[in-house]
């Protein structure tokens, strides 16, 4: 399947980290989602209806984000796919976690980790 829809740089503040002031103070976490699906026949007739609401994928992304802690962005990343796949008409979805703010000494853009699950038959 090579069609796609791309949310880039949804940015959240969450409370996920191994160390307690990750956990206590909480820090930016930017998600990229890439979700694959046929749009041949939403492109063709121009339906709503046949394709994603972004909207609500933006929605079902942040409530993961703010809401349960998880020490791990792997964790966090596997709970966004699990609720995206679970609750849209979707084959696959590539699920990318970027924390800008990781504690880390040095200098960088951020830390990131990346997934992708496809949908159990």
């Amino acid at each position: 399947m090579s069609d796609k829809i791309i949310l880039s740089g949804l940015d959240f503040y969450g409370y996920h980290g191994v160390l307690p002031e990750e956990q206590r103070l909480g820090q930016k976490f930017i998600i990229d989602l890439e979700l694959s699906l046929s749009l041949r026949e939403a492109g063709i007739k121009d339906d709503p209806d046949l394709t994603v609401n972004y909207a609500r994928v933006f929605e079902t992304v942040r409530e993961v984000v703010v809401g349960k802690p998880f020490f791990l962005i792997e964790a966090l990343a596997e709970a966004i796919a699990f609720k995206v796949l679970k609750n849209f008409s979707i084959e696959k979805v590539l699920v990318r976690v970027r924390k800008p703010q990781a504690p880390v000494p040095g200098c960088f853009e951020h830390m990131a980790v990346e997934i992708t699950r496809e949908k159990e038959v």
